[in-house]
């Protein structure tokens, strides 16, 4: 997804603030309920739709409207950021990626969650979803949806490798039949926040973790790249780029070019999220992709990297965190119980995509009939883990796509060194990205 910049300080960053920054009530005055603002990442008008309902349910006891969001996730946080540390009481409600989440939540910027809402939205939760949502062992913002990345294959293509797809398969595995059957491989390898999402998960996926300590202090982080794992992960990468399997554009390839080439002629495998099903299903019904490619498309699980070892998928979603200057915080929890409600995101997951975090909405006959791998994307999101949890989440995000980018040059036996020589040269205040 993105990269990340620390929020600015002082009267620079103020002034800037003042500029920018939109200006929205957060009261309704003698006229009518108080006003609850939701600020929103970029969506097709489902975020809207729930306030719209949200406010309805509550019958005259406050109104939700929302602003959006810039659609960089960088910009996002650096908005976001930048106006909590003013101490700006209209932001009552946040749509938040995860991964900004430990930032805001370390220095307070996040109304604390009442235990009997934390009960709730918590309840019937994927597990990558909550941990997501946690900091420091506390629940301190409430699942809303989340994603995930699965395996995505031409039925055809495996059939012809004889490789068994009824049960999980190792990266090894695609990549040999991919090779074999002369195809490419669809994967992420630009220098931008997918390619932390893809070294994060083969990481995670191997038994390790890009961060041993995540709560620890700047100067105090270990990384734990410089293992079994980290070289693990930076051999799968290295095979792929001096093997070609990902194709002569992969240095600058995003989830969607990732598309792209697995709908092409020479697509065999690829990971991505559940937005491929709706993007070819909708490139079908225009006419410019054939039925006969639909068809042919298969999915399954994450692939392993140590065979009979439990993949660790790729965890992303939207939090819903309240402002902690909000004058209504607890008005704005009682429509965080509205907004995440089962209902709601099951409604969300057929209108815009979205996989919920709620297990029980995945049963929802609407989604089962709209998203065949509803299960698979469910059990996905059990296994999912998400990437470091730590305040310096830009430092090693940064970090890694400078050290391991472009994928031909990993190597197994440096790139896990340099990436945490750097890294923590910077966390430490001695190097600059």
């Amino acid at each position: 997804m993105r990269r990340r910049t620390r929020p600015g300080r002082g009267t620079a960053a103020l002034a800037a603030l003042a500029l920018t920054a939109p200006l929205v009530a957060c009261s309704g005055g003698d006229d009518g309920p108080p006003v609850l603002t939701w600020y929103t990442n970029p969506d097709a008008g489902g975020q809207a739709a729930i306030a719209a309902r949200c406010t309805e349910a509550a019958d005259g006891s406050y109104r939700i409207v929302t602003s959006g969001l810039p659609s960089e996730a960088s910009a996002q946080r650096e908005q976001l950021a930048r106006r909590l540390a003013a101490n700006d009481s209209s932001i009552d409600l946040m749509s938040l990626d995860p991964p900004f989440i430990p930032e805001l939540a370390e220095p307070g910027f996040l109304a604390p969650v009442p235990e009997d809402v934390a009960a709730e939205v918590s309840t019937d939760v994927v597990e990558g979803a909550l941990a997501g949502a946690t900091w420091k062992d506390e629940l301190v913002t409430a699942p809303f949806w989340a994603n995930t990345q699965l395996l995505w294959y031409r039925k055809s293509v495996a059939e012809a490798a004889g490789l068994d797809m009824s049960g999980p398969v190792t990266w090894d595995q695609i990549m040999e039949a991919t090779a074999s059957q002369d195809k490419l491989l669809g994967v992420q390898g630009a220098k931008a926040e997918s390619l932390t999402v893809w070294v994060n998960a083969l990481v995670a996926s191997a038994g390790g973790s890009v961060v041993e300590n995540p709560e620890a202090p700047r100067d105090e982080i270990a990384m734990g790249l410089e293992s079994d794992a980290g070289r693990e992960a930076a051999r799968i990468l290295e095979t792929i780029g001096a093997e070609g399997l990902g194709g002569p554009g992969l240095p600058t390839r995003d989830e969607n070019a990732s598309l792209s080439l697995f709908q092409g002629d020479d697509g065999g495998f690829m990971v991505n999220w559940p937005f491929v099903w709706a993007a070819t299903q909708s490139a079908v019904e225009e006419g410019t992709l054939d039925q006969e490619l639909l068809d042919d498309i298969g999915w399954a699980m994450y692939p392993q990297v140590v065979e009979g070892q439990e993949a660790a998928p790729p965890y992303g979603g939207i939090n819903i965190g309240v402002g902690a200057f909000s004058e209504h915080t607890d008005l704005a929890y009682d429509a965080v119980r509205c907004i995440v409600s089962p209902e709601n995101q099951a409604e969300y997951f057929v209108t815009d995509g979205n996989p919920p975090a709620s297990v029980v909405a995945f049963d929802d006959p609407a989604v089962q009939e709209a998203f065949p791998m509803a299960d698979v994307i469910r059990d996905s999101l059990q296994l999912a883990v998400p990437r470091p949890q730590t305040p310096y989440y830009n430092e090693v995000s940064a970090g890694l796509q400078e050290t391991w980018h472009p994928v031909g040059s990993v190597d197994p036996d440096t790139t896990p060194a340099a990436a945490t020589e750097l890294i923590v040269a910077v966390l430490r205040g001695e190097k600059l990205l």
